[in-house]
């Protein structure tokens, strides 16, 4: 098996005392790609050459204490520019050769990381499975025919796998977060607009983030702040407001949990005991916790792929799509395709309704500070989605799809493996640019884990009831129901 390349922690403290120079962490990588088994993680990489090149340039010109990403490792799905790379989005006949990275990856450059390569994907981002693509299906790093995630599904892989210190993903409806969670890592989707999106191609541009993954929750707030910053060349940016930069301490926070009929693990008991434990430990950790419903939610979420959202993602790509068909792969094809369903009055019924549910939603950040949901309520084999691949994506998408359309930050952290050995994980949700006050709970929890490891749950303790609350603030039901 490949050496692991260690976190970028554990990077940084090799760097500065243990003798470890990034001509000698270049190798390491080399040699792990050419002794993996891999699968088609990657679609493109770096010529050796090149990055033994940039790596002696580093050991030549800088000193690890200037540069925050010194010698760091790390993976871009292949949505994303680079300077002097194909990008394909998953799909060959698109690709096109890139003449100047995108602002994220350039600012990562500045940082000293060192680019790896360019990673696999759900054709157009569209795709929560991993399975999506011309280039071949990922599976999860645990195994047994599971998939991986999509559809930043190589990013996520080459992080488990321990190829590179950390990989940027994009998350329009989940695509960050739910291979972050069949995979047993860090997912972190900022707020919209923090990191830019320009030289990304668009899955639904107005609901893009990038997005970043990571073994660690410190080390993907490093690439946060590395990489974060409004580019002149994206109307999306947004900077970060002032006085938004104070995080919330864990102890003080308020933390929403579902209501119990509004949990669905489809059959999957296993899923819904690690979730009971998951929110058992957190309460250890915050200071109050209060049952919030979920339905506006879950209504918001419905409108990204059973509303007009839908035809946002073929505006982008309907030129394409017309005069090349034959080279979409058909199940990816057959999505962009309802977006012709809708027309402008749909549209903005659809910005109406969301409107609507939006100050809903905004009601809740005055009664809790942060909101914790399950990733997915389980998962699936390559096999499975086969047999269904548009209704077992569905299913993938129930508490992730909604985040962007809402204007939320998240935070996806494992939670331990079912009786079943199937991976676990949670999600921080709070409003717009409390990225930090997530990552501070997201970051105690998982040293939490750590020192309580989250043993597989025996199966008889099978079951959805979630265990009464310890601390107990009532929050009143704001929503109305879903029309």
């Amino acid at each position: 098996m490949p050496e692991r390349i260690g976190s970028i922690s554990e990077l940084r403290s090799a760097y500065r005392h243990g003798g470890l120079t990034p001509t000698d962490l270049a190798e390491r990588v080399l040699a792990g790609l050419s002794g993996a088994d891999g699968g088609p993680v990657w679609i493109s990489t770096v010529p050796a050459g090149q990055l033994l090149a940039r790596a002696e340039r580093l050991a030549a010109t800088a000193d690890p204490a200037t540069l925050p990403l010194y010698g760091i490792p790390f993976a871009v799905k292949d949505n994303i520019d680079v300077a002097g790379m194909t990008t394909t989005a998953g799909c060959p006949d698109f690709g096109y050769a890139a003449v100047e990275d995108a602002p994220v990856v350039r600012r990562l450059l500045d940082a000293g990381a060192l680019l790896v390569g360019k990673t696999n994907l759900d054709q157009f981002a569209t795709g929560l499975t991993g399975s999506r693509s011309p280039y071949g299906s990922c599976a999860s790093v645990f195994g047994g025919g599971l998939i991986s995630g999509g559809s930043s599904s190589g990013s996520a892989v080459a992080v488990a796998a321990g190829q590179v210190s950390f990989a940027l993903g994009t998350d329009t409806a989940g695509s960050g977060r739910v291979p972050a969670a069949l995979n047993g890592i860090v997912g972190l989707k900022p707020t919209r607009g923090l990191l830019s999106t320009a030289g990304v191609v668009p899955a639904c541009r107005s609901l893009d983030c990038v997005s970043v993954f990571a073994t660690d929750v410190a080390d993907a707030v490093d690439v946060l702040h590395a990489a974060r910053g409004v580019s002149a060349a994206d109307p999306w940016g947004r900077p970060l407001p002032a006085e938004r930069v104070v995080a919330r301490m864990p102890g003080t926070l308020r933390l929403g949990v579902p209501h119990a009929e509004d949990l669905e693990f489809f059959g999957d008991a296993g899923q819904a005991v690690r979730f009971a434990a998951g929110v058992q430990a957190l309460r250890g950790l915050v200071g109050q916790v209060g049952s919030v419903p979920l339905q506006s939610f879950l209504e918001a979420g419905e409108l990204l792929y059973q509303g007009p959202w839908v035809a946002e993602r073929l505006a982008g790509l309907d030129g394409f799509l017309r005069e090349h068909p034959e080279a979409v792969l058909p199940v990816t094809r057959s999505v962009l395709e309802t977006g012709r369903r809708y027309d402008a009055i749909d549209a903005f019924r659809g910005q109406h309704r969301l409107r609507e549910l939006r100050a809903q939603v905004d009601q809740l950040w005055h009664e809790v500070d942060v909101l914790v949901l399950p990733t997915v309520g389980t998962t699936f084999t390559l096999a499975e989605v086969a047999e269904d691949p548009i209704g077992r994506n569905t299913v993938l998408g129930r508490y992730t799809q909604f985040a962007n359309l809402l204007d939320l930050a998240a935070v996806t952290v494992p939670n331990g493996f079912t009786a079943a050995g199937r991976p676990a994980s949670l999600t921080l949700l709070g409003p717009a640019f409390s990225d930090t006050t997530l990552a501070q709970l997201a970051a105690a929890f998982t040293a939490a884990s750590r020192a309580t490891p989250a043993a597989a749950a025996p199966a008889d303790q099978a079951g959805t009831e979630l265990p009464a609350p310890t601390r107990w603030v009532p929050v009143r039901r704001p929503y109305p129901p879903p029309r």
